[in-house]
């Protein structure tokens, strides 16, 4: 790929992360995440992998400081090809905690990265209704060194079903990410990423956060 090229694909995603973000009033607020995960590998084609997150907010919007853990069962049924499965518990401090069960499938086509998930969700003390939604994420990895690498994307929530009856359905979420991933060792990589979470909200201003995200997953 020549330099010309890597530039219109890095200035072709930075346009799509801009343009697929609504005009519309906002509530902004500063956020940090941290995204550390532990990954071993089973065989040559079966990995499982223990992620954990947590997204410390200020006050400011509706959003809270949020905690999770998440177990993955992933696949490799293709060169280009991952499916995986997970099963979440999800903490929010100060708001109704969550378990989610998960279905994911990546793909790659060479710097290009697609993902697809769909989310199973049981909100506390909500009596069991089981919310739906969608995660559709589109996106490219770039190398621009030996052990470094660009990458940016953007991810639409897609709720099928609510969580409470009379719930929030459709578009409800954008999710935009620009970074870079730095591979340490063969067993250790860390990444740092400029992360953009709007939801959008039907008579108000969109919650907006904008917060670093800094990434460490640990392989065995």
């Amino acid at each position: 790929m020549t330099f010309t090229r890597t530039s219109a694909v890095v200035g072709a995603c930075a346009a799509l992360c801009v343009l697929a973000t609504p005009a519309h009033a906002t509530d902004d607020d500063f956020e940090f995440w941290l995204n550390p995960s532990f990954a071993y590998d089973l065989d040559d084609d079966t990995s499982v992998e223990l992620e954990t997150a947590q997204r410390f907010r200020s006050a400011g919007n509706g959003r809270v400081d949020t905690y999770f853990f998440r177990a993955w069962l992933a696949q490799d049924i293709a060169d280009n090809v991952t499916l995986a499965g997970a099963l979440e518990r999800r903490i929010n401090d100060g708001g109704s905690n969550e378990t989610r069960v998960m279905q994911q499938l990546s793909t790659s086509h060479g710097v290009l990265r697609t993902r697809l998930r769909l989310e199973q969700r049981f909100v506390d003390n909500r009596g069991g209704r089981m919310g739906l939604r969608l995660r559709p994420r589109l996106g490219v990895s770039i190398p621009v060194a030996e052990r470094l690498s660009f990458g940016t994307d953007a991810e639409l929530f897609w709720t099928l079903r609510g969580t409470s009856p009379g719930g929030d359905t459709g578009i409800t979420g954008l999710r935009t990410q620009v970074g870079f991933d730095y591979e340490i060792s063969e067993n250790l990589e860390i990444g740092l990423v400029y992360l953009r979470q709007q939801d959008f909200e039907d008579n108000g201003p969109d919650e907006v956060g904008h917060a670093p995200l800094i990434g460490v997953e640990f392989s065995f």
